[in-house]
């Protein structure tokens, strides 16, 4: 009875291993973008929230020369309207 347990679990551990095993290869053996390449995405942070996103996704704010990139339209609006408050101010 034991060897039979024992036997079990040691076929249980090799199949284990043989499935496994076999995707961690198959994962590992994928190329990795380098940097710079297509592969990866550039992170930019809303000057709002401090939310950083891929640049892809964000919305972006032209400001003189300045690119400002918001993680939604309520932060793009809220920086707005901080940022005209603060204008009015300081005339």
């Amino acid at each position: 009875m034991l060897w039979r347990l024992i036997l079990l679990g040691v076929a249980a551990y090799i199949l284990y291993r043989l499935i496994w095993g076999k995707r961690r290869r198959d994962s590992s053996a994928r190329p990795r973008p380098s940097a710079g390449g297509k592969g990866e995405e550039v992170l930019v942070q809303d000057p709002w929230c401090k939310t950083y996103l891929p640049k892809s996704q964000a919305l972006l704010l032209r400001d003189g020369k300045e690119v400002l990139y918001f993680c939604s339209e309520e932060c793009k609006e809220r920086f707005l309207s901080a940022s005209t408050s603060r204008d009015s101010e300081n005339q």
